[in-house]
């Protein structure tokens, strides 16, 4: 349960703050409680940095946090375990806007490593949860950390692309410096927001040809 050392030189002063270090004791009381069950496994809590660097990151994917069901979460927003079968409803329908965005484009499971791998950095604003709890761990701290990744990578690169899906995603606007990268709002994928305009916002094209634009190497969605 460790920030990979990429994102601990860009948050050394970050991870030394008192809210983060309570946040971490917070943490770590939930996951040593016989009481309750913990998402995602404990070491696989700060896998969306494990998976993209801060060198690599070109794009950045905003969840709220893990899913609260055993077996889904594995440390990347709207990401599952490749064995899971029934994949959760957010997912299909960003399966479902990606085959209509880009044609013939979709991956073998529900599992997105092969996006983080290209420099998709799938962050939730809360990097752990409860079982059956949505938000419960919100309040740990984890949105002061959070926000602040999202301004460290804001300020200091250029040409990334933000993704915000929702009206908690989209909050994170304040922190991104929207002069020198591209931000993509639209609804939530959820069922009970997808079809105010998550559907036919194309986000994966509108992401390549931005960063095509800029000399970048395009996402294989």
């Amino acid at each position: 349960m460790e920030i990979p050392q990429s994102w601990k030189n860009q948050l050394a002063s970050e991870v030394e703050k008192s809210y983060f270090l309570n946040l971490m004791q917070c943490v770590e009381k939930a996951y040593a409680s016989e009481n309750t069950n913990v998402f995602p496994s404990k070491e696989l809590m700060f896998n969306a940095f494990e998976k993209c660097t801060f060198e690599a990151t070109k794009v950045i994917v905003l969840g709220q946090d893990p899913y609260p069901t055993i077996g889904h979460a594995n440390g990347l927003c709207f990401s599952v375990d490749a064995l899971l079968k029934k994949l959760p409803k957010s997912l299909i329908n960003i399966f479902k806007e990606l085959q209509e965005d880009i044609k013939g484009s979709i991956l073998s499971s529900g599992n997105l490593e092969p996006w983080a791998e290209q420099g998709v950095l799938l962050l939730n604003s809360a990097l752990s949860v409860e079982e059956g709890k949505p938000g419960s761990h919100a309040y740990f701290g984890w949105e002061y950390f959070t926000d602040a990744v999202i301004e460290r990578l804001s300020s200091e690169k250029e040409n990334l692309v933000f993704i915000l899906w929702g009206a908690h995603a989209q909050s994170k606007t304040r922190f991104i410096d929207g002069t020198k990268h591209l931000i993509l709002k639209a609804p939530h994928p959820s069922p009970l927001a997808a079809y105010r305009g998550f559907f036919g916002s194309k986000p994966f094209s509108k992401t390549n040809h931005y960063l095509n634009q800029h000399g970048l190497t395009e996402i294989q969605w």
